[in-house]
């Protein structure tokens, strides 16, 4: 059982960390991220800090992963601060492995939240044996062009600030992968929204539930054979949850991918599986032919599985805690997080 963070409250302190691209430092970027922490203050009642080495832009912090992993002890350790958001992803935050201390995360625990490359840093919580929460990142959810969306707001009221189960998860109602460059001219553009079609059974039927775990599937990839990669025990009964990047992979690697989930035996483990909204639903029906295919080669067409679901490279979007028990049905084509993700 991982361990669960405690709820967050209005007045809370809460800090902010670039544990990968470190581009809310750079000058065209800082009204980006201020837009972000703004509405952290006003929406949630939030007080910001941002971390030492947060903001010191792009080039400093690819060259110095270290200092990256420094500003997550620190805030890990800081007692007055209740909650860790990411500014934003990028690519290389695995680069952070060889300096975090588990036992920093392990004797603090408490919220931290993004999505993306951001995976990396959620299993660094996972290997401490702390919950985190694969959900928005300040440069985009929080700092969305015009106001943030309803949906996300609600989705982090319900996650954060009460120690309730979180329940039923609705799809967004719209949705958007359009990229309005981030510029302070833009501040007023809206991003064009779509009609969401809700999610998809792809296959399984019945109710099943299972713990949650699984993050971005290109990072995924970087965490293989590392002392990061969850064991064995932590795939059972589980409810794994994939989703893909803005680089929007080639329909043949997410066979690839699941080929070697199949072979090293943690689909069968699995209780069911979840799969984002591709960016853009480019690859909407060819992703879906290659994971079925893939059920198909290995015989487990029974397993539950829902795509389409607003979590990672979509706005709005809805929070997965990690280690969660969550629940797939397959009669209503819904989705629940049975339990609280906070305490």
């Amino acid at each position: 059982m991982l361990i669960k963070p405690e709820k967050l409250q209005a007045g809370d302190r809460i800090a902010t960390v670039s544990p990968s691209w470190g581009g809310a430092g750079d000058p065209e970027l800082r009204w980006r991220y201020q837009q972000g922490v703004k509405r952290l203050e006003e929406i949630f009642g939030l007080e910001v800090v941002a971390m030492p080495n947060s903001l010191k832009g792009t080039d400093y912090l690819y060259n110095h992963p270290e200092a990256r992993a420094e500003d997550l002890h620190t805030a890990f350790r800081d007692k007055s601060v209740k909650a860790i958001v990411a500014n934003i992803g990028g690519e290389d935050s695995i680069r952070l492995l060889p300096y975090i201390d588990f036992e920093v995360i392990r004797a603090n625990p408490k919220i931290f939240m993004g999505y993306s490359d951001v995976t990396i840093s959620h299993l660094f919580c996972h290997k401490a044996g702390v919950s985190s929460f694969y959900g928005p990142a300040i440069l985009t959810d929080f700092a969305e062009n015009v106001e943030m969306d309803s949906y996300t707001v609600e989705m982090v009221n319900r996650t954060f600030f009460s120690s309730e189960p979180i329940g039923k998860i609705q799809p967004a109602k719209q949705w958007t992968s359009q990229f309005v460059e981030w510029t302070e001219e833009n501040k007023q553009k809206r991003r064009k929204m779509q009609p969401n079609g809700g999610y998809e059974i792809l296959q399984g039927k019945g109710t099943v539930r299972g713990q949650l775990i699984g993050g971005c599937i290109e990072v995924l990839e970087f965490a293989k054979q590392t002392v990061l990669w969850p064991e064995d025990s932590y795939w059972d009964n589980s409810i794994i949850f994939f989703e893909t990047s803005e680089e929007q992979p080639e329909p043949d690697f997410i066979k690839y991918w699941l080929r070697n989930y199949a072979a090293q035996g943690i689909l069968s483990k699995a209780n069911g599986i979840v799969f984002g909204k591709p960016k853009d639903e480019k690859y909407y029906q060819a992703y879906k032919t290659q994971i079925t295919q893939v059920m198909q080669e290995y015989a487990l067409t029974d397993v539950p599985i829902l795509y389409n679901m607003n979590f990672g490279h979509t706005e709005p979007k809805f929070i997965l805690p990690y280690g969660a028990t969550a629940e797939i049905n397959c009669e209503t084509g819904s989705f629940s997080i049975v339990d609280s993700g906070v305490q």
